[in-house]
């Protein structure tokens, strides 16, 4: 991957606060458990990337940084509004290049799942969640982000197929990343543990709350 074709990454995500984030993870785990667990995630989203070439990093955060935020990344607070709004305006603040987006709730999240990116001749890459939404979304041309991604549906179990829908519709090309899924549920919390790469805080902290899900 050559310099100019490196994109900016970027991460949108919620400061993990008790009862703000992963409320769907109580029960059975509490308030305080389930934003552990959402740090974790975050943390090891934010460690991962570090490995990706990448021009720029950037988070883009509803709340504000902690201890958990390594070095390397510019913060930047997300826009008011519905998640569309909030991810069509940071891209906009990097539209000098390829960029890429992912949320924080995928900690299995690898180098390679992301290889793709940048050396495929794409206009666009899509990470499909296994729920029906999407984990990634990427564009060669981000000062288009508004038209391609304001309007579509988003958190629902078409999300994903509306978004590739757009993007198509839009003529460009799209290139799909491997399907991944996301953290929403305790279920989806073991099941995402069991596929995280040796060393994760998410699977780490999951085991030593010792709860079983089935």
């Amino acid at each position: 991957m050559t310099s100019s074709s490196r994109p900016t990454l970027l991460v949108i995500a919620k400061e993990p606060v008790p009862g703000r984030v992963k409320t769907r993870l109580t029960p059975p785990y509490t308030p305080r458990e389930a934003a552990a667990l959402a740090e974790a995630s975050l943390t090891d989203t934010l460690h991962t990337l570090l490995g990706v070439p990448a021009r720029r990093r950037v988070l883009v955060l509803a709340g504000a940084p902690g201890p958990w935020l390594p070095p390397g990344y510019d913060v930047v607070p997300q826009c008011p509004g519905g998640l569309d709004e909030r991810i069509a305006a940071a891209f906009e603040q990097c539209a000098d290049g390829p960029a890429l987006l992912v949320g924080m709730d995928t900690p299995q999240l690898s180098p390679a799942h992301l290889a793709p990116v940048g050396v495929t001749g794409h206009d666009a890459w899509l990470g499909l969640a296994a729920d029906g939404g999407f984990w990634a979304l990427g564009l060669a041309d981000p000062a288009r982000t508004g038209a391609l991604v304001r309007g579509v549906p988003m958190s629902t179990d078409r999300t994903g197929a509306a978004q590739h829908r757009r993007l198509v519709e839009a003529g460009l090309t799209v290139a799909e990343l491997p399907v991944l899924r996301d953290i929403d549920t305790a279920g989806d919390a073991v099941s995402v543990a069991a596929r995280c790469p040796s060393g994760s805080r998410f699977a780490t902290l999951l085991a030593s709350l010792g709860e079983t899900v089935r």
